[in-house]
């Protein structure tokens, strides 16, 4: 008797068993070649019909040769394809490739890596780096701010371990005083909505009163009630505020606890450790709403996932040069 993954079905994960997922061999099925993939992104984008990028205009024409594109309005009378006023604009991958892609990256719930997706899909490393950053512009997409609560908030420091520093790094750290702890990593704060298990979350200049008892208010709405942890950070929040006292082993009291945001870290922790390896304090606020995001979205069926991303990546521009200055 065949595996369910042999035969082609799609199991279901414990814990999201409304979900409808895919496998890879439904996605190759789903996603043949360019054509096909070209018709899923046009549908995706235009499902209330065609319309010019430029002008607005539903007056459009397709152009039987399909040169210099495939698509013609008639009132501006420029010509346009489903790539025009997104990401994917000036982009000479194949659409199938970034259906491969967009899949990708919302079904690794750990993160896809550069070099995982050059392989699979067989581009350039460069090339798969540059793709994954622009696909990560529409996970900035995916939640409603501000937070109608309970929320936690909840911050974190990321880097690498001290142990595994070069002997400069250590002893830089060193003659600056540097204790352990947060010192020499970036640092991360976030607020979880417990209704909607919505997360927003942002590389912050620093863990103190002032940046965080700015943070959480612009998040939440004014009749929220906040948990957090002990941190004196948190003391004096403009709104309802309970704590949970982590240093004495307390980390459930009622409804205290932030047990959510802990679960979020943890798994953002797993890809930065297991999957990245290392994030640049430059791009690093691009991979923590990546994650985010598909935590916004991980309630849809994983076709779903990818039109929301196809659709979010629509009005967005990212070049190169603005990676990489």
């Amino acid at each position: 008797m065949l595996s369910n993954m042999e035969a082609g079905v799609t199991q279901k994960a414990p814990g999201r068993s409304h979900r409808i997922g895919m496998t890879v061999k439904e996605l190759l099925r789903r996603f043949p070649d360019v054509a096909t993939a070209e018709r899923w992104f046009e549908a995706t984008r235009w499902a209330e019909g065609r319309f010019c990028p430029d002008c607005g205009s539903v007056n459009t024409v397709s152009i039987a040769s399909r040169k210099p594109m495939p698509n013609r309005c008639r009132d501006c009378r420029a010509h346009f394809s489903v790539r025009k006023g997104t990401v994917m604009q000036s982009s000479e991958l194949g659409l199938q490739k970034w259906a491969i892609a967009l899949y990708m990256m919302t079904t690794g719930i750990k993160g896809t890596s550069r070099m995982n997706l050059y392989r699979e899909v067989g581009i350039r490393q460069a090339t798969a780096w540059f793709l994954m950053q622009r696909i990560r512009e529409g996970f900035i997409e995916g939640h409603d701010l501000p937070f109608p609560g309970p929320v936690e908030a909840d911050e974190t420091a990321v880097g690498g371990k001290r142990k595994n520093m070069s002997k400069a790094k250590r002893k830089e750290l060193r003659e600056a005083g540097a204790g352990r702890g947060s010192v020499g990593k970036a640092n991360v704060a976030g607020v979880k909505d417990r209704e909607s298990k919505q997360v927003s979350a942002a590389v912050v200049e620093r863990i103190d009163a002032k940046t965080l008892q700015r943070f959480v208010p612009d998040r939440t709405e004014s009749t929220a009630t906040v948990y957090t942890d002990e941190s004196r950070v948190y003391t004096g929040l403009p709104r309802a505020h309970e704590a949970v006292n982590h240093s004495a082993g307390e980390y459930v009291r009622g409804n205290a606890t932030v047990n959510g945001m802990a679960g979020f870290w943890s798994l953002f922790k797993r890809g930065y450790h297991g999957t990245f390896r290392h994030l640049s304090e430059m791009h690093l606020d691009r991979y923590v709403r990546e994650f985010t995001g598909r935590n916004n979205i991980r309630d849809m069926d994983t076709l779903e996932q990818m039109a929301f991303l196809a659709r979010a990546i629509v009005g967005k521009r990212l070049c190169y040069a603005d990676l990489v200055s």
